[in-house]
């Protein structure tokens, strides 16, 4: 058991692994969502309702997050930008399945944060083009999904908002981690350079 959960381990990493560290961030923030989406439907059973039928067309974006890495390999600018878009896709389907009382929409905060942490300041088109698709979501679908797959009490709905915000917030940390330990490690690199030089 303890071998199998090893090359399993050994695998995922070498999966994401990138020579690019915003690539490789990009890649690990990608299997962490995939992995965290089946847990979603247990969540919505045992903190919201019984009635979790909308949950299932969520995983429709579940490739999607999985391909990240695959793309990387091939263009790493379009892996990158698979990431937020496949985020973006995922929180407007999610809003027209639950509806906006939901607060579902509140995913497309670290969606916008990850479109302004994986790219480069000189890669300003992309960043701004998928940080504004980002917000753009909220902005002109809020008031245009229609009436959700199912509708939930007022009790359910607090506790719906309660379990997106709480994993919207969590994500949005983990993604600031993340890169603040890139950014550390980049420092740490520099600095080495640096001694190096003048020594």
């Amino acid at each position: 058991m303890t071998s199998l959960l090893g090359t399993l381990v050994t695998g995922i990493r070498a999966y994401i692994r990138h020579p690019d560290p915003r690539v490789a961030a990009a890649n690990a923030v990608a299997l962490l969502v995939a992995s965290n989406q089946p847990f979603y439907p247990l969540y919505l059973f045992w903190l919201v309702s019984h009635d979790i039928t909308p949950v299932w067309f969520t995983f429709l974006s579940t490739p999607f997050f999985l391909a990240v890495p695959i793309v990387a390999r091939w263009n790493a600018t379009a892996g990158r930008a698979l990431l937020p878009l496949a985020g973006i896709g995922n929180t407007v389907l999610s809003a027209w399945l639950f509806g906006t009382a939901s607060a579902v929409e509140i995913f497309l905060v670290p969606c916008g944060v990850l479109a302004l942490l994986l790219f480069r300041p000189k890669e300003r088109f992309a960043r701004l083009l998928l940080t504004g698709l980002a917000f753009g979501a909220f902005l002109l679908l809020h008031d245009a999904y229609g009436p959700p797959m199912a509708t939930y009490g007022a009790t359910e709905y607090a506790a719906l908002v309660r379990l997106n915000l709480i994993s919207a917030s969590t994500l949005t940390a983990v993604v600031v981690l993340l890169f603040s330990n890139l950014l550390a490690d980049a420092e740490c690199s520099g600095e080495a350079a640096g001694g190096e030089k003048t020594g």
